[in-house]
């Protein structure tokens, strides 16, 4: 890789000898994937909990803190696997929450703010078309790359980290023009009226494509998705098909038109998406009998105005028995959503909100559902359903109206 003067000041251990061993291990990574160059980053985004980082990890965490690593650049933390919360049925282990805290802790002291958010493009930082940035976390990466038109790769704990601390990051992937042409058009003729839709629709594209630099071209769509509803999107097509972007046709900032989207290239292949073919993707699920069972709204994490619909469609309403129902957010909009009575009106009516988390990285999970003989796990989240089967969960996924109610009936429809 060609280094700059900055650059080989760093690897001579002038910066200190925690970003001495940041640049090492980013040269490797750069050399891997045949990056030429590094090119500068103006934010990081790193995973912060003991369930993904491992003992390993929080002991190379203690070890750069030794060697007074700071990041160089702003830094946000992603959701964390302990929620720090007193609900019973939510039990964890208390070594492993200190260890947790440890990480939190030793992460204070390196500069990163430890916003415990897996959406940090919705309240943290909103990078610009073109911008440079180290994001780990696929629904951040693919919402930063699509949506914003900013420029980050799936960036591993360890690389996230080291990007924080160097200021670069090797480029490659999609940092570079060619990864971001489109390679699949997709015409999207379905109504898409619930949050649950988009991520069905992620299934459908994502699922059979499973392709790192695939990178979906949606087109024909007639109203401009919300925030929310493409991040429903990007999520579970990074988590089915494990894409990094996709484009939208008049609606993200590298699709003015079509052919800008996919750089003047033919697509590689071809879909239509209708509402018959959303439908299949529920009509797919199937319920196993059980007397106990959960209703789960996470991954990715609310925002506020998810928060408001649940509100408004919980008020006045219980969660029946047998039943749990269980909302993540992020403590920035868990703060907001309480100052406006959200979180008051969800807790009334039994729903248990965990700040800070998302649902399938808890800790212990599989536990967890075993000591409260959970069986079928019904959501709104097509990536949450994906994801969490590794728990054993019969996981089925609903539109989120349909999710209330068989919370507050108990009845599995």
């Amino acid at each position: 890789m060609q280094l700059t003067p900055e650059e080989q000041a760093m690897l001579r251990g002038e910066k200190g000898p925690a970003v001495q061993e940041a640049m090492e291990f980013q040269i490797e990574v750069g050399s891997f994937f045949e990056a030429r160059r590094f090119v500068p980053i103006t934010h990081a985004h790193v995973m912060g909990d003991i369930e993904v980082m491992g003992d390993g990890g929080l002991d190379h965490l203690r070890g750069m803190g030794e060697k007074h690593a700071r990041c160089s650049v702003p830094t946000s933390s992603n959701a964390q696997c302990m929620h720090f919360h007193d609900d019973a049925r939510l039990r964890q282990d208390e070594d492993e929450a200190d260890k947790e805290r440890e990480i939190l802790a030793r992460y204070k002291t390196m500069r990163i703010a430890t916003t415990d958010s897996c959406i940090p493009y919705q309240q943290v930082y909103q990078p610009k078309l073109g911008e440079h940035v180290a994001w780990g976390d696929t629904g951040t990466v693919i919402y930063a790359n699509s949506v914003l038109g900013a420029r980050t790769n799936f960036e591993a704990g360890k690389a996230s980290f080291a990007a924080a601390l160097t200021g670069r990051t090797p480029e490659y992937g999609f940092h570079l023009d060619d990864a971001r042409a489109g390679s699949i058009l997709v015409s999207l003729q379905a109504s898409m009226t619930d949050f649950a839709d988009w991520g069905a629709l992620g299934k459908i594209v994502g699922h059979p494509h499973q392709d790192y630099f695939a990178v979906p071209v949606f087109d024909e769509f007639k109203r401009m998705p919300s925030s929310d509803e493409l991040k429903h999107l990007g999520a579970s097509l990074a988590s089915y098909g494990s894409m990094a972007m996709f484009h939208m046709v008049g609606v993200t900032p590298e699709a003015q038109t079509r052919e800008m989207a996919f750089r003047s290239k033919a697509p590689q292949h071809t879909m239509v998406v209708t509402d018959r073919d959303i439908q299949a993707v529920y009509d797919a699920y199937r319920y196993q009998d059980s007397a106990s069972n959960i209703v789960v709204f996470s991954g990715p994490q609310l925002s506020l105005f998810e928060m408001q619909g649940l509100a408004e469609l919980f008020e006045g309403r219980t969660v029946a028995p047998g039943m749990a129902a269980v909302v993540t957010t992020n403590h920035m909009v868990y703060c907001d959503a309480k100052r406006l009575g959200y979180v008051q009106t969800l807790e009334n009516a039994g729903v248990t909100i965990l700040q800070g988390v998302c649902f399938y990285i808890l800790q212990r999970l599989s536990k967890i559902r075993e000591e409260n003989g959970w069986t079928n796990l019904i959501s709104n989240s097509g990536k949450l359903v994906n994801t969490i089967t590794a728990h054993r969960f019969n996981t089925v996924l609903r539109r989120t109206r349909e999710c209330v109610d068989i919370a507050c009936t108990g009845r599995l429809a």
